[in-house]
């Protein structure tokens, strides 16, 4: 993956970004008084190989300059029917509001339909109050089964073929 957005790459991710990576989910977290848990709920930041590139999921960067400022991924869950879980979309403060959620959550979606998923599944934490709006207003439709501790929102949507 290699996509432009204004002046952002968002390309996929590399050994080399397993630090800068953590420490952007780890800062996002903190804004938000929630815990960074490398053994738990982010394990797959810290093992971004088994969880995402060997499952035919995909991890991204997205790089200003040459500074990592937002993360995203996604990769097959046992849930629904063929169905991925978008995962680890985080921006840094000074990025927000400049569409780049937007266009990031529509690469996502475009790449999962062209592997051949049928559903998409997001969860999340209610005090993420942008992250809900965004995916509430792509067609995310809450659902039940929150499997992770730290949330409380799961959502999903079903993917049309063209």
């Amino acid at each position: 993956m290699e996509a432009v957005y204004q002046n952002f790459l968002i390309r996929d991710w590399q050994p080399s970004d397993r630090t800068p990576v953590t420490d952007i989910i780890r800062s996002v977290l903190a804004e938000y008084h929630l815990d960074f848990e490398p053994h738990a709920a982010d394990c797959d930041v810290v093992d971004v190989e088994n969880y995402y590139l060997t499952t035919k999921g995909e991890f991204w960067v997205i790089q200003q300059d040459d500074r990592l400022v937002g993360t995203g991924g996604y990769y097959p869950v046992m849930r629904g029917e063929q169905a991925v879980e978008i995962r680890k979309m985080y921006l840094l403060p000074h990025v927000r509001g400049l569409g780049l959620g937007k266009y990031l959550l529509q690469q996502l979606e475009k790449a999962i339909a062209a592997r051949g998923f049928r559903q998409i599944w997001i969860e999340t934490a209610s005090v993420l109050t942008t992250a809900v709006k965004l995916y509430e207003s792509y067609g995310y439709q809450p659902a039940s089964g929150v499997e992770t501790a730290r949330c409380d929102r799961v959502y999903v949507k079903q993917i049309v073929s063209c």
